[in-house]
């Protein structure tokens, strides 16, 4: 990518003074000036100051796209001048198309110091570079670099940082009597080299110093060689690789100077002259441009003219690089005649002329006659004014003629010739088809109406007739053709034509008329006939006169028996006497372009041979189980019907062992590996279109009986016997059940015994073999000839009566409780289990524990425990077991958890019940704990409404603490509470307030709110709005009444009221708005107000009246009228300006002066000068005041000679002190707090921070900063832990001084404090 750099800088050079006008623009400005000052003897000089300003612009893109754009400054930053300790701002605005990023650099290379800020300002929308703390160091040119994807721009600003000088303080400077100083030690002699090196390293300031301390007394010698040492360097860095060559430019052109050089420091300063005066590029925009294209360095100079003649020269470092500029002036002549042009219609004819230079006078004609510039012709000059175009715009034929260019004396012409627009069709004929007797239609669309038509067939012209019909409209022509015969069939084409044109436009197509054929209105549908029925064809045609033939299976059909064939118009009929298979077949109708076909089939319902369904019904079919089952029926039918089978009404569905088979004469149903569900009634049903059938037979498949049926029912269980009774099985498997088999085994065991078989017409059994007390299992089967069934088992029985462990006992109660001993209750439990409880176990554990320890080793008698031995304070759990001869029975339930300690009794009465606050939906309420009884564990708060009786829990609850909120009130509704204590023992008695409580705030009087941060001082501008914002409270809601200078506004403010706040509004100001404003608030209980003093200003009014008059030589005072905004605006002041009549720039002379009157110094002799009174305010600058004529300054006759009195070097040292002490602080907590002091001393003090006797200068918590005298605290998010006294000392070699100041941290509500603050800004003119 080409990279271009361009700069615009102006440099003059005037002796020892460089001065450069500044614009708006980008320029580089200096200014030098030397003022000395007579005290006595002494001479004092000031150092130079540098004021500097330039521009310059690094291009990446040669073109830019559309919508974006390269960087450029809104605003510009301004050099700055400032003395040591104060601060600087750099400010820049900045825009550009991709967004513009923004960096700051010194020129010098040295990085920006350390706690420069460098941020983006949203509210203005400014980049700010701020420097605190100015030291000389930090005196540089500044750098503001702009930067996006198509350039670079940089705007360099100086910063001046000025010493600070002290008052003369003669007393101090006394010197007192002493001791003779000791002798200094002698320095090391040095060579005039090793000085020169020292020389280079120290700043300016210094020289003379460091060369009185290495004994050096020929300073300017020294410094002048310094200067060349330095040029040398300077020559080094500068080297020409091409110089400047001269160039010939011709007149209006643009020349271009070009030189390629290599710079040791890019940005070193490049100087463009031509003969003896700098280029000025911010007057000449248009003119000269200076472009950078890597080490290439151009100038252009555009728009040549014969005074751009001369020497052009390039200085940078000690480099002066120079060529000439010629130009030649050659004479008007054409560089290309007009030519003669040919064009179409209803285009643009462009003719184009160049000459060799501009002239003033020239002229375009046409057919003689002068053209002027209409909607018709348009006359164009390029900006060289060398091009010159004629358009002549919608050229008709009438447009044809002679072009004429006239210029001085010089003329060429040409011929313009115009060409008819071709004649298209949008719309081509298009191919036709159609039937005998049709109407055939050809259309074509043109591109215009102006045309003569014809038409032809087959190359001949055809007449208008009743046969053929032709019309024209607009651009749309058509031929139709009435009652298309096949003659009619050929080639057409249509002809257009227009006047001055012999070319014939045609476009054609084909017409072709086909043979009419019949068509099927309605044609033959398939039919289906039983044996023996007649059956019929039908096909209608839509023309009576076709004829047609029929076809059975595609042979026509002429064997005519037992067939009718029959033609009643269009309708064609087929009719078969009877139906056999013989008729059956496909038949056609076939006729001149249409065919129809049917097909003819026999239809007869299925049937089933009544013997074969005699024979199914008496002979089941049987199977055993496992087998596979066969069942065939014969039958007849056609067409072939659907088979269907049924087993006990529900269908059949194939599977995996039921397969279903059909044939052309029997249906067959296989089912595989029969199990005893497979019996039952099988039906077959055969349907089809026809008709249906049905066959029905009985399936029986052979198994093992069912399980004995039900629940075994126990006739006998005792010590000897134990009889047992059943059902039958259900399902005897298709045979008859022969007999029963009986098997036992002992609970627990696996293994089974037969005990016994019965014949199947008994269900009952008994047997003797068991034993009194044991459990037995019984289980019974069931047998026929095809095997034994599943067993059907009873549940463990005993034989004789059971014997089980006792049931539970009731949960424990306590009755009793010590420190050391606790008695628990409990009831025997409901069932013994067959045999009486013979004690019981009593277990305990502590709450919390898996562990149950028993309290005794021997069963508790009775149903009553005093257990002893416990913890004091510990919290325990209890259970019970009941025991008799079967063992131990379940645990009883867990008693409730009971602490170890003596007995304790319920709180008394609450004291002290009271109304704490109250709001529109709230009721804040306190008390104290009661006297008598126990510590209470809570309260219950209870309330209950003006308009009723119930008393209703605040909470679900107790409250733990003394104090509680109720909230969800209506509004000024009364409420009535009560209240009472409750502990482990019990609740307490209640106490209720006496009287109801309102819903509704505490009366309170107004009050603003401080934490608003309402002013008491404010200043607008004219023109623009005034809004003072005041928030408030008070119980009920004050009125708000806004004053004016004592008086109620009324006109042009607009006053917005709420129950906390107000808000009064003026939307364009006046002068006149000015004025003591007044808010006050009052209430039943009270009245406040607050002052608000505002002062409307705008640009003050200039000054009038300015006398000079000269009372001390080479000085001039001015004096002048006040301006009436300086007079009334206490902050307004004036500005004076003075400028030499040799320059056109203004300098200041003073920048704050109060008085109408001031004296300007710093005169030169010998010199003219005009002066100015500008007045200044917040807002801005008056219009300027200027002397009309200059003043001269005579220069001086008499000559001074005056005895520099030898120096002596001063004692600068000084004792710490402070010149603003620390001040007391209050903060709300959670907030920062800054605390700041000022001092002096040299050496430099050393500072330590203190809070009361603790040092905290190494403390993380606290951040402090010293510099320039001034030492900073910080104290982030302050607590109550961080209120007390803070000191600062500070010390050197010479003493010490220390000072302290409190910080106060407050909550939002502490009331005391808000009313402290309150008397001290009372004082401060803020009325509450």
């Amino acid at each position: 990518m080409a990279t271009a750099v361009m700069r615009m800088q102006t440099k003059v050079q005037e002796h020892r003074s460089v001065v450069s006008s500044s614009s708006s623009s980008s320029t580089s400005m200096q200014h030098m000036s030397h003022t000395t000052k007579i005290l006595g003897e002494d001479t004092f000089s000031t150092k130079k100051t540098s004021v500097v300003e330039q521009f310059s612009m690094v291009s990446r893109s040669l073109e830019i796209p559309a919508g974006e754009s390269i960087p450029e400054f809104v605003e510009k930053p301004h050099p700055l001048t400032a003395p040591e300790g104060d601060k600087a701002v750099f400010r820049a605005k900045v825009k550009g198309n991709p967004k513009p990023s923004i960096t700051w650099k010194r020129e010098s290379g040295i990085p920006i110091k350390e706690g420069s800020k460098m941020f983006f300002d949203s509210i203005n929308k400014e980049y700010v570079l701020k420097l605190e703390s100015l030291t000389t160091d930090d005196a540089d040119n500044y750098k503001c670099v702009v930067s996006n994807d198509h350039a670079d721009i940089i705007y360099t600003v100086s910063l001046c940082v000025t010493e600070c000088q002290e008052k003369l303080d003669f007393k101090k400077m006394l010197k007192k009597r002493g001791p003779p100083a000791p002798k200094k030690k002698e320095k090391k002699t040095i060579g005039e080299k090793e000085m020169l090196e020292i020389l280079s390293k120290v700043p300016k300031k210094d020289f003379e110093r460091v060369c009185a301390e290495y004994g050096f007394t020929d300073f300017r010698g020294l410094l002048r060689k310094l200067k060349e040492m330095k040029k040398k360097v300077e020559v080094e860095a500068v080297k020409v690789l091409k110089p400047l060559e001269d160039i010939t430019a011709k007149v209006d052109s643009t020349a271009v100077f070009d030189c390629i050089l290599e710079l040791k420091d890019p940005n070193m300063k490049k100087i463009w002259v031509k003969g003896e005066e700098p280029l000025r590029f911010q007057y000449s925009i248009g003119k000269y441009e200076t472009k950078q294209m890597g080490t290439k360095f151009m100038l252009y100079v555009m728009n040549v003219t014969p005074n751009d003649i001369g020497t052009y020269s390039l200085f940078v470092g000690d480099k002066h690089l120079s060529a000439r500029l010629k130009v030649i002036d050659e004479p008007l002549k054409f560089l290309a005649d007009l030519k003669p042009l040919t064009i179409t219609e209803r285009q643009t004819a462009v003719f184009e002329i160049r000459l060799s230079k501009k002239v003033p006078n020239f002229a375009w004609k046409f057919n003689g006659k002068e053209l002027k510039r209409d909607d018709k012709y348009e006359i164009i000059t390029s900006e060289d004014g060398l091009t010159h175009t004629l358009k002549i715009k919608d050229v008709r034929p009438s447009d044809t003629g002679n072009v004429t260019f006239e210029a001085g004396d010089l003329m060429t012409n040409a011929e313009l010739f115009i060409q008819r627009t071709p004649i298209k069709f949008i719309r081509n004929l298009k191919n036709v088809r159609v039937k005998e007797k049709g109407k055939a239609c050809l259309e074509c669309e043109l591109t215009t109406k102006d045309v003569t038509l014809k038409w032809l067939k087959n190359g001949t012209v055809i007449q208008r007739s009743k046969k053929y019909n032709m019309t024209h409209e607009g651009k749309t022509a058509e031929l139709t053709i009435d009652d298309a015969e096949l003659s009619d069939s050929g080639d057409y084409m249509v002809v257009a034509m227009q006047e001055n044109d012999p070319t014939e436009y045609y476009s054609n197509c084909n017409v072709t008329v086909e043979e009419r054929f019949a068509t099927v209105k309605s044609g033959l549908s398939d039919i289906q006939a039983a044996t023996g029925d007649p059956a019929e064809l039908c096909v209608v045609l839509n023309d009576e006169k076709v004829e047609g033939v029929w076809l059975k299976d595609g042979k026509e059909i002429t064997d005519m028996k037992g067939i009718q064939i029959v033609k009643q118009g269009a309708v064609h009929k087929l009719i078969i006497d009877k139906m056999g298979e013989d008729s059956e077949g496909k038949y056609t109708f076939r006729a001149k372009g249409v065919e129809s076909e049917a097909t003819v089939s026999i239809a007869d319902p299925p049937f089933i041979d009544p013997f074969v369904l005699e024979a199914l019904a008496a002979h089941p079919v049987t199977v055993k189980a496992g087998q596979t089952a066969y069942i065939k029926v014969p039958f007849k039918g056609k067409p072939l019907p659907k088979v269907t089978w049924f087993k006990d009404g529900i269908e059949v569905t194939e599977e995996e062992r039921v397969v279903i088979e059909r044939t052309n004469d029997q249906a067959l149903l296989t089912i595989k590996n029969c199990v005893r569900e497979d019996s039952g009634n099988v039906m077959l049903r055969l349907k089809s279109s026809c008709g249906t059938a049905v066959a029905h037979l009985h399936l029986n498949v052979l198994d093992k009986p069912k399980p004995p049926q039900g629940k075994v029912e126990f006739l006998e269980k005792t010590g000897k016997c134990v009889k047992m009774k059943w059902k039958a099985p259900k399902d005897n498997g298709g045979k008859q059940v022969t007999h029963f088999i009986i098997e036992k085994r002992m609970a627990g065991k696996k293994s089974w015994a037969k005990i016994g078989e019965v014949e199947s017409k008994h269900t009952t059994f008994a047997t003797d073999k068991v034993e009194e007390g044991k459990a037995y299992q019984f289980r019974i089967m069931a047998v026929n000839s095809e095997g034994v069934s599943e067993p059907l088992e009873t549940e463990e029985i005993f034989a004789g009566d059971p014997i089980d462990p006792p049931g539970t006992a009731s949960q424990p109660q306590v009755t009793d409780v010590t420190k050391d001993a606790i008695t628990i209750t409990w009831n025997p439990p409901a069932k013994d289990g067959g045999s009486p409880v013979t004690g019981y176990i009593v277990e305990r554990r502590k709450k919390g524990s898996s562990l149950w320890v028993p309290v005794s080793k021997d069963l508790i008698q009775d149903t009553k425990c005093k257990v002893d031995g416990l913890l004091e304070d510990a919290e325990y759990e209890f259970r019970v077991i009941a025991v008799n001869r079967a063992g131990s029975g379940q645990p009883s339930g867990v008693s409730n958890s009971v602490v170890a300690r003596d007995p304790i009794k319920p709180p008394g009465l609450v004291k002290g019940l009271h109304v704490a606050d109250s709001s529109n939906s709230s009721i804040s309420l306190a008390w104290q704990q009661p006297d008598e009884g126990d510590p209470p564990s809570g309260y219950i708060l209870e309330m209950r409404a003006e308009d009723t009786k119930e008393w209703s829990k605040c909470t679900k609850i107790p409250i733990s603490g003394t104090s509680y909120t109720v909230g969800g009130l209506q509004e000024r509704q009364k409420y009535f509470f009560r209240i009472r204590a409750v502990n482990e023992a019990g609740v307490g008695e209640p106490i209720e307030l006496k009287e109801g409580v309102p819903a509704m705030p505490p009366p309170a009087a107004p009050k603003f709110d401080l934490s608003a941060r309402l002013k008491n001082h404010m200043v607008v501008r004219a023109g623009t709005a005034l809004c003072i914002h005041a928030s408030f409270m008070g119980s009920p809601p004050p009125t708000v009444a806004w004053q004016k200078d004592g008086l109620t506004t009324k006109g042009r403010e607009s006053i917005t009221k709420g129950k906390n706040h107000s808000q009064f509004l003026i939307s364009r100001t006046k002068r006149s708005d000015s004025g003591l404003y007044r808010i006050v608030l009052s209430n039943d209980y009270g009245e406040v107000h607050y002052d608000i003093h505002v002062r409307v200003t705008d640009f003050p009014r200039p000054p009038t009246d300015l006398h000079l008059y000269e009372e001390v030589p080479n000085t001039v005072s001015l004096k002048w009228k006040h301006s009436p905004d300086v007079k009334e605006d206490g902050s307004g002041h004036y500005v004076i300006l003075k400028r030499d009549t040799s320059t056109a720039t203004w300098f200041t002379a003073a920048e704050t002066v109060y008085s109408n009157k001031y004296t300007v110094t710093g005169l030169l002799p010998g010199r003219k000068y005009f002066f100015r009174v500008i007045a200044r305010n917040e807002i801005g600058d008056s219009d300027p005041l200027d002397s009309k004529d200059p003043w001269h300054i005579n220069k001086d006759k008499e000559l001074f000679n005056f005895k520099i009195k030898e120096y002596h070097e001063r004692d600068w040292r000084q004792a710490p002190r402070f010149i603003t002490p620390l001040k007391n602080h209050a903060v709300r907590r959670g907030h920062d707090c800054t605390m700041s002091c000022a001092f002096l001393g040299n050496p430099r003090p050393v500072v330590t921070l203190y809070k009361g006797q603790v040092d905290i200068t190494a403390n993380s918590k606290f951040w402090y900063n010293s510099t320039s005298g001034v030492c900073t605290l910080m104290i982030p998010t302050c607590t109550a832990k961080d209120s007390g006294e803070y000191s600062i000392l500070i010390q050197n070699e010479l003493g010490q001084e220390k000072c302290s100041g409190t910080l106060t941290v407050y909550d939002k509500d502490d009331k005391s404090l808000l009313d402290s603050v309150t008397d001290s800004l009372q004082k401060s003119k803020h009325l509450m």
